[in-house]
């Protein structure tokens, strides 16, 4: 796991898009990892612009988003297809087509999870995935107590995780209480991690996740077994954190040649 600590969302996001950039100038079919969130936002933003400006070319590329409401209908505006839609791929030149997500309105959702693994096999699997993590230490939806093992499900969410999300709907009361996630294991097998944390708000779950034992009740540790994991976080979130000097020390003396 690498740890980097840097001054703001804006440096955040101009880091994760030259992994993705030097990706998808490497391998123009590349299949990307999409979270929703804050988190990720100065990343789409920084690939739109390079998108505008130097014609960043993603018409090759495939997109999987991690998680999806269940119960929203197609064309909720807070569905998660429609948030990534309208944060991102509409921004860029990828295809309709190559942008997936989990189908939550699925009349047989436990098939629906199944179809979804095997879509992201038949596409080679995730190259870069893109992640936030909760208050709580959770990624894509996977609450604490969460299987490291587990794969693409339905999931109840925790009611601190409804209230976090509450702010994009009229009312808490209009926040599913279900969703389907990627599960720990999928989010695994991706070939690169990078997680996002900013504020201080998230510092906890930064310390816990990063320096804390690999445990299920704060699922973000288990990308202490990923071979390539990368987490940005700026001052606020890595306030918590025992090591952050040597974390800033590795950075600053790291060969370029290295990349993320």
């Amino acid at each position: 796991m690498e740890v980097v600590i840097l001054h703001g969302s804006k440096q955040i996001g101009m880091l994760a898009a030259d992994a993705i950039e030097a990706l998808l100038r490497r391998k123009p079919n590349a299949v990307l990892g999409l979270a929703t969130g804050s988190s990720p936002l100065p990343v789409y933003d920084e690939l739109a612009a390079r998108h505008q400006r130097d014609g960043l070319d993603f018409s090759q590329a495939h997109a999987f988003a991690l998680d999806e409401y269940v119960g929203l209908e197609h064309g909720h505006p807070e569905s998660y297809r429609e948030v990534i839609r309208r944060e991102f791929t509409s921004r860029v030149n990828i295809a309709e087509g190559n942008v997936h997500t989990p189908d939550g309105a699925a009349e047989d959702l436990p098939a629906a999870c199944r179809d979804y693994e095997e879509a992201m096999r038949a596409a080679g699997g995730v190259d870069l995935q893109i992640l936030g993590v909760g208050t709580d230490g959770h990624i894509g939806f996977n609450e604490p107590g969460s299987s490291l093992a587990s794969r693409t499900r339905i999931k109840t969410l925790i009611e601190q995780t409804r209230r976090d999300n509450a702010r994009f709907f009229a009312s808490l009361s209009e926040v599913p209480h279900h969703v389907v996630t990627q599960g720990l294991g999928t989010i695994l097998e991706a070939r690169h991690v990078v997680l996002i944390a900013t504020g201080a708000q998230k510092a906890p779950a930064v310390r816990d996740f990063v320096e804390g034992p690999v445990s299920a009740i704060c699922p973000a540790s288990v990308l202490q077994f990923h071979p390539h994991a990368t987490i940005l976080m700026d001052e606020a979130a890595a306030s918590s954190l025992k090591l952050a000097d040597f974390y800033r020390h590795t950075h600053d003396h790291k060969p370029a040649w290295q990349g993320l």
